[in-house]
């Protein structure tokens, strides 16, 4: 289940010491190797990627109640890996 951790890459321009987050589901599962980020639906907020076109991945467990909560919990790695799409 390894390839469903979360993704870390430390990129050059990134001058803190986070790394970059990337989507396991949308790469395993649409070929895309997109970053992390607080999205919406009717459901509520949730951690996912997206590409150009839209919503590419639903990757935390979690829904959030606010956009500040779910953006917490992406900064702060409180939220759990979706095993599947």
């Amino acid at each position: 289940m390894s390839h469903l951790s979360h993704l870390s890459h430390p990129t050059s321009a990134d001058t803190s010491s986070q790394p970059t987050r990337f989507g396991c589901l949308a790469l395993a599962y649409a070929g895309k190797y997109l970053p992390l980020q607080v999205l919406h639906s009717a459901a509520g907020h949730y951690i996912g990627t997206r590409d150009a076109e839209g919503p590419v991945s639903r990757e935390s467990n979690e829904y959030f109640r606010s956009e500040a909560a779910a953006q917490q919990a992406l900064e702060r790695g409180g939220w759990s890996q979706l095993p599947t799409p």
